[in-house]
């Protein structure tokens, strides 16, 4: 049984007369720089349920700083703010403390924090709907029952035909309605301040996410680059400054710190657990639930005002070894949700098919679909691209869906500088068959034999990337290129044909 409780009655608690304190509820302006996680790879997808990179926010507040000791609170900063990682700028006289508050005001936690303390309790009887309130003090704790001692003893609350609920005359001064970092200053004078506060917080990510629409022509390709950033966080921050980093920052962080906690109040009658419950009622009827918004499903594109059809592109900056990548305009990183802005978009940009498979030998591993192309201008790029999944569609060439795009597979791209070359592996191939045996042996080499057979209707590149522990001689043919410490066989597959390679493994020793 859910056990109300009255927040609505909370007075604040009056702040000690030795120190007083000062509330800044909101910043007047923030930005927020998102780190990819460290320990995920550049093309691997965010964990949604466990985003673990991490963000640099920096917020500007206007303060009243009185004269003498004082405490003040910065509301609605990160929940997953690392107390040891804010810097507080723009105070003369400095920052005595800085204190995480790690309870927030709710139900569980009010309950909680005032075991031993009277509250007021209001009971209503289910019989002749009859309510009267009296004093009681809480004796227990949040978890199971409700047990309060009144003027008539100790009693365990929403027994015995009761509906209870407890009204709270004041509240510990320290639970706060939101995520709060306090400082404690000591000024010679009273002054205003425009004070910068800048922190790392957890429970954020990003990574970029890639759309190739392969063309009919089969060798070019348009080409669509988004950022994702993801927040876990409960906090929201409206119209902030925002950009990603891309890179690895040499960063070591053994524990996370401690989130501020909160929740619902769930009580249960201690009676309910002695009696069998009564009949329960007839079900309702049967209604097909609304699908649940998981924060998966919930992507924002950011549009600049007045321009329905021009999506904001992000703009890279360096920074050092690292590649920065301003948002131009301000959005709003909101709690538990995604952002999603355009990182480019390239047309005509110089694709290649092909088909791979990995040869150590005599065996062969599996044969995968791949694109390949060059970050380059006159290939049609030319631009830092940051790592990230890939899906890649290719158009219907006939039937009723003919001049449609369908999905053709999924990939990743590794974080990829200007002239590097960009080899997106899909997913494995169904209709490209690659075996490879031995033909012949001797004491300083052996031969092997490779085929590859392609079932589709139309021609096929293949490329084979041959390693050993000796020296790879070709056969027949016997010119094979090399690169990366591999040998590479390429040959393009005729349809529904095959083709064939024999190639020479010579002893080391």
């Amino acid at each position: 049984m859910r056990f109300p409780a009255a927040l609505a009655l909370l007075l604040s608690a009056a702040p000690a007369a030795s120190e007083e304190i000062i509330t800044s509820p909101a910043p007047a302006s923030v930005s927020v720089s998102v780190y990819r996680a460290p320990d995920r790879a550049s093309d691997e997808a965010m964990n949604l349920d466990w985003l673990q990179g991490y963000a640099l926010v920096t917020e500007q507040r206007t303060v009243e700083i009185p004269a003498g000791r004082a405490t003040v609170r910065f509301e609605g900063v990160a929940a997953g703010l690392f107390p040891e990682s804010a810097i507080v700028t723009g105070l003369p006289s400095g920052v005595r403390e800085k204190n995480l508050d790690a309870d927030l005001l709710s139900p569980r936690s009010l309950y909680a924090r005032m075991f031993g303390r009277p509250v007021i309790l209001r009971r209503t009887d289910l019989a002749t709907q009859k309510v009267r309130e009296e004093r009681a003090v809480i004796r227990s704790g949040p978890d199971g029952a409700a047990i309060v001692q009144t003027a008539a003893g100790f009693e365990v609350a929403n027994c015995g035909g009761l509906e209870d609920e407890i009204l709270y005359p004041d509240a510990p001064k320290d639970l706060s309605a939101k995520p709060t970092l306090s400082i404690e200053t000591d000024s010679p004078v009273a002054h205003k301040a425009t004070l910068s506060l800048s922190y790392l917080a957890w429970g954020f990510d990003w990574q970029s996410n890639y759309v190739v629409q392969m063309n009919a022509d089969g060798r070019t390709a348009d080409v669509s680059a988004w950022v994702t950033l993801a927040s876990s966080d409960s906090t929201s921050f409206a119209e902030a400054e925002t950009a990603v980093i891309a890179g690895k920052v040499n960063r070591e962080d053994s524990t996370h710190g401690e989130k501020p906690s909160g929740g619902e109040l769930e009580l249960t009658c201690l009676l309910s657990q002695l009696a069998p419950p009564p009949p329960a009622p007839p079900p309702p009827p049967m209604v097909m639930p609304a699908p649940a918004m998981e924060m998966a499903d919930i992507v924002v594109t950011a549009r600049r005002a007045g321009a329905m059809n021009a999506p904001v592109t992000v703009q890279q900056e360096g920074l050092g070894d690292l590649k920065l990548y301003r948002v131009p305009v301000r959005v709003t990183v909101a709690a538990n949700a995604q952002k999603q802005v355009a990182l480019a978009q390239r047309h005509g940009v110089k694709m290649e098919a092909l088909y791979r498979a990995d040869v150590h030998e005599d065996r062969v591993g599996v044969v995968r679909q791949m694109l390949r192309t060059r970050n380059r201008k006159e290939d049609g790029l030319g631009l830092p691209l940051p790592g990230g999944p890939v899906t890649v569609f290719e158009p219907v060439g006939s039937g009723p869906d003919q001049g449609s795009m369908l999905l053709a597979g999924e990939g990743g791209l590794p974080d990829r500088a200007v002239g590097e070359d960009v080899e997106i592996l899909l997913g494995e191939a169904t209709q490209i068959v690659a075996s490879a045996e031995e033909i012949g042996s001797s004491k300083v080499s052996r031969t092997v034999a490779l085929n590859v057979s392609n079932a589709r209707p139309v021609p096929v590149r293949f490329e084979a990337r041959i390693s050993s522990g000796g020296t790879v001689e070709g056969i027949s043919p016997r010119r094979l290129a090399r690169k990366d410490g591999r040998t590479i066989w390429s040959v393009m597959v005729p349809a529904r044909g095959k083709a064939s390679l024999t190639y020479r493994i010579v002893n080391s020793d």
